[in-house]
């Protein structure tokens, strides 16, 4: 990391970072209230989160422009921890996750980011757009046509008002023009200020109120492992995803370290811990945010608006925000996987439905990804387990010759078994394995089964072909290659 770096990434893009940034401070507040509410703690503990994750992640991060704040795939780990301790041990926990976090980021932990496959995130992605979506409909319950019409509104400003100019971000427009015409006509839609009580005060900082031993983080470290192991899930994918919508890259590892020190800052101020977002990435990218200023100026604002802007903020109507997200999700959402779902390999359309319909029915991302990843596991196993095995015999002779192809592993070790006939009129066999390899001792076991089996028949193997990495893991754990190994198992 060079001055330059440096200055493109934090004054590469002024006037689009701070729109941008502004936008998403917006976006911030009904998602951070929202997601205290699930979590069973005051809003603002949600708030002081969102402000300074945003903030220290502004500065430690590793994907400049993506928005990091209080989550909902997180606040979902914590309901328990709060009703039975209370919301100090949550503070606590924020801690441990932070450290945690930091420990995964230090080894490393991205590199498992190129076991998840295209498929899988597609449909996190498509299943995050249908969460985003969902989470608005509730702002619908008991509104009058009024709420319904001013979505709408808020709609047609965002789609209608680039083909004017792309000056000043079209979700901003609306956002300002919908609150003027709520407030100018009165009408009877919900506002920010009715999800719930909205300090003007700064977080401050202290430690968590509570006993310091052992007891506590047994009690602690099963949410604060969940809460990390989550959050870094989301946070590395939606780093991929927002590294595809810039066309750049990013320190992916850099981002799980920054998302711990983050956590414990949110933790230190009275904050619970978060992860990235990716619906506010989106509006950011969207919005024209491209460094690290839009991140920091969504924090800025958000607390801003918080303290001195509070009588305002509190006026805003839900359907201003609401449209946003709308836009999001619709966004968000790969439209050209529902054409390819026809066209891909069924194996491909099966993870990528899974994944979606996972997520959707947990609610949780990270129990959708882990079911995406199995399955494609599974079916990548089943795929190359197939062995192909051609037999030779020479005419009037006593031997045979195998010629097998394929991968040898637990996977595909019964059939292979399965082809040789052990009681056969033979007394040699060539097996050629020129074209095969050896993956882990269930295949070593194999072929330990088919040379002790024709030995006690009396027949004579020869193994024939072995690359340099499969024999050097047969010499290694095959029975039949120990001093006498085969006097033995027949003797046995």
């Amino acid at each position: 990391m060079n001055l330059s770096t440096i200055k493109y990434e934090w004054f590469g893009n002024i006037k689009g970072d701070i729109l941008s940034g502004i936008v998403v401070a917006f976006a911030l507040i009904p998602e951070a209230i929202g997601f205290s509410i699930i979590a069973g703690v005051n809003p603002m503990v949600g708030l002081y989160a969102s402000f300074c994750i945003a903030l220290v992640i502004a500065f430690v991060g590793g994907r400049p422009a993506m928005i990091s704040a209080a989550t909902g795939s997180t606040a979902l780990l914590m309901g328990g921890l709060v009703k039975g301790y209370g919301l100090q041990y949550l503070l606590a926990a924020t801690l441990l996750t932070g450290i945690i976090q930091i420990i995964f980021g230090s080894l490393k932990v991205a590199r498992l980011m190129k076991f998840i496959p295209r498929s899988v995130m597609v449909g996190f992605v498509n299943a995050l757009a249908i969460l985003i979506f969902m989470a608005q409909l509730p702002q619908f319950k008991g509104q009058s046509w009024e709420m319904y019409a001013l979505v709408a509104g808020g709609l047609a400003i965002i789609y209608l008002f680039p083909r004017i100019t792309k000056a000043v971000p079209s979700p901003l427009v609306a956002i300002i023009i919908i609150s003027i015409i709520a407030v100018a006509t009165g009408a009877h839609v919900r506002t920010v200020g009715e999800l719930g009580q909205l300090s003007q005060a700064l977080p401050t900082f202290f430690i968590p109120h509570v006993p310091f031993n052992l007891e506590t983080f047994r009690i602690i470290f099963p949410y604060s492992l969940g809460i990390a192991v989550v959050g870094l899930i989301e946070t590395l994918l939606t780093a991929q995803i927002v590294d595809d919508l810039t066309d750049t890259t990013s320190n992916k590892n850099k981002e799980a370290r920054g998302l711990g020190i983050a956590n414990i800052a949110s933790g230190l101020f009275g904050g619970m811990a978060g992860c990235a977002m990716i619906g506010q990435s989106g509006i950011n990218v969207k919005s024209g945010g491209r460094g690290r200023l839009s991140t920091f100026v969504a924090a800025v604002f958000l607390m801003v608006l918080l303290v001195v802007l509070n009588k305002l903020l509190d006026k805003i109507p839900m359907a201003a925000l609401v449209s946003v997200m709308v836009m999001v999700s619709i966004a968000t959402f790969d439209w050209s996987s529902l054409r390819k779902l026809l066209i891909m390999p069924k194996s491909d359309s099966v993870v990528m439905l899974v994944t979606v319909i996972t997520v959707v029915a947990t609610n949780n991302l990270s129990i959708g990804v882990v079911a995406g990843v199995i399955l494609s596991a599974v079916f990548f196993a089943s795929k190359i387990s197939k062995v192909e095995i051609k037999t030779l015999s020479a005419k009037g002779s006593h031997k045979k010759v195998y010629h097998v192809s394929g991968e040898l592993f637990f996977a595909s070790v019964t059939d292979f078994v399965d082809h040789f006939d052990f009681k056969e009129g033979i007394t040699e066999i060539d097996i050629d394995l020129s074209n095969a390899h050896l993956w882990d001792d269930s295949a070593i076991g194999a072929i330990d089964k088919v040379v002790i089996k024709y030995h006690q028949n009396g027949v004579k193997v020869n193994l024939k072909g072995l690359n340099s990495d499969s024999t050097r893991l047969l010499d290694k754990l095959a029975i039949h290659k120990t001093p006498g190994g085969l006097e033995k198992v027949s003797n046995h």
